[in-house]
């Protein structure tokens, strides 16, 4: 893929843990969000780079897959800092619409609209975050917007930041609602700049809090299945003010947007 000169990969290596269908769920939001998808549409020949894909290069594909049904002709590119993970993952590579190559945080001297980077940044320090978040966005056009987020290994618990050039725009939460016990069981997997801050007095452990509260408060819903509980709870939610993003479509695929400053660290 054309691009800038190449710079020297930033980063430490990550894990590498990866399984199919790992991140359907921010797959699911990146290709229906009207930011990314207008992003996508409006860009005249839009690339975005999948950061950190771990040992397998299955989620990268699977990216290219879901953003192909906003922009067939979108290019994905797979970064990895390991040589030996590119190497493996370039057998799945089908230039120019999916291609993988070795860098980091520099983004390997191209210039994306949209960057996806999840469980990166879980391994660093909290104050190690925002730096990282320089490095990439620096790399990006101003239009462009970066996606940097946890999951559990199968995808069940996701949550994800996005971030723009002026910073954070929102949170996501991202949960398989079968099964759920409390909504606060997501904490766990916070992006890195939040998951120390899930203590009172803070915004997003005040958001969680409230989220079980309410909850709790909808169970006589769960007659009507687990959905009608969580779009009961959320609605209550934004009753009480929260300034939620997007509409009950979304809420009922266990899905919860707020704007950023709701939840900023205090």
């Amino acid at each position: 893929m054309a691009g800038r000169a190449r710079l020297s990969p930033v980063g430490a290596p990550t894990r590498g843990t990866t399984n199919p269908n790992r991140l359907r769920r921010v797959d699911r939001w990146l290709a229906s969000d009207p930011a990314v998808t207008r992003l996508l549409r409006r860009s005249e020949a839009p690339l975005v780079v999948d950061l950190g894909y771990g040992a397998s290069p299955v989620t990268t594909v699977e990216l290219a897959r879901w953003l192909a049904r906003v922009r067939p002709d979108v290019r994905v590119l797979g970064l990895e800092l390991d040589p030996d993970r590119v190497a493996a993952a370039r057998r799945a590579a089908d230039p120019p619409r999916l291609d993988f190559r070795r860098g980091g945080f520099e983004l390997a001297g191209t210039r994306p609209v949209l960057v996806r980077a999840f469980n990166v940044l879980r391994q660093y320090a909290e104050d190690e975050v925002r730096g990282a978040w320089q490095l990439m966005l620096d790399a990006m056009p101003p239009e462009g917007l970066l996606v940097e987020g946890t999951c559990d290994e199968i995808g069940r618990l996701a949550t994800w930041v996005t971030v723009g050039a002026a910073g954070p725009v929102s949170l996501t939460l991202s949960m398989r609602l079968a099964g759920l016990d409390r909504p606060s069981t997501v904490a766990e997997r916070l992006p890195k700049i939040l998951i120390h801050r899930n203590v009172p007095g803070e915004r997003v452990h005040t958001l969680l809090s409230t989220l079980d509260e309410y909850w709790a408060a909808a169970a006589p819903h769960r007659a009507f299945g687990v959905r009608a509980r969580w779009t009961t709870a959320v609605t209550m939610l934004a009753d009480r003010g929260w300034p939620l993003r997007g509409n009950p479509d979304r809420w009922r695929l266990g899905e919860l947007t707020v704007p950023w400053d709701s939840v900023a660290p205090r």
